[in-house]
């Protein structure tokens, strides 16, 4: 049976440039974090969406969505 003890030892052997690397595969082993890494890449796959935009037209943008949300969210409700 594998133990923590087996794998310590064969960490010492590990190059020092490949801590990195192997800390991130570690990491990434973790249930937590592979569901927060999922989240991230959905997000980040939306960035430069908008990169053909105006600035103008990105501007506009910005304030029609803060108008959206405060008429939405930003009100009374009766329960």
């Amino acid at each position: 049976m594998l133990t923590y003890n087996t794998i310590l030892k064969e960490l010492k052997d590990i190059p020092v440039g490949r801590l990195e690397e192997l800390y991130q595969f570690v990491h990434s082993l973790n249930p937590k974090n592979r569901k927060s890494a999922s989240l991230k890449k959905k997000i980040l796959s939306y960035s430069g969406a908008f990169s053909d935009m105006s600035a103008k037209d990105y501007a506009d943008f910005v304030q029609e969505t803060k108008s959206a949300r405060s008429k939405l969210f930003d009100r009374n409700v009766d329960l």
